[in-house]
């Protein structure tokens, strides 16, 4: 198996990571209840999306 030659530099491994980072999840308020819920997702505790019932929410 080939090895490198020569080291790398700092710049070229920080331009190599530098999409390597997490991102926060977006969240966004709920309309119906005000719970925090992702969006264009149905809301986990009352089970709306877009002011309509989709799923009835569990008790």
């Amino acid at each position: 198996m080939p090895t490198p030659k020569k080291r790398l530099t700092r710049s070229r491994r920080g331009k190599r990571r530098s999409h390597d980072f997490l991102v926060a999840r977006t969240v966004v308020k709920c309309a119906n209840c005000g719970a925090l819920a992702m969006p264009h997702h149905v809301c986990a505790s009352c089970g709306y999306y877009k002011g309509e019932e989709v799923v009835t929410a569990k008790a």
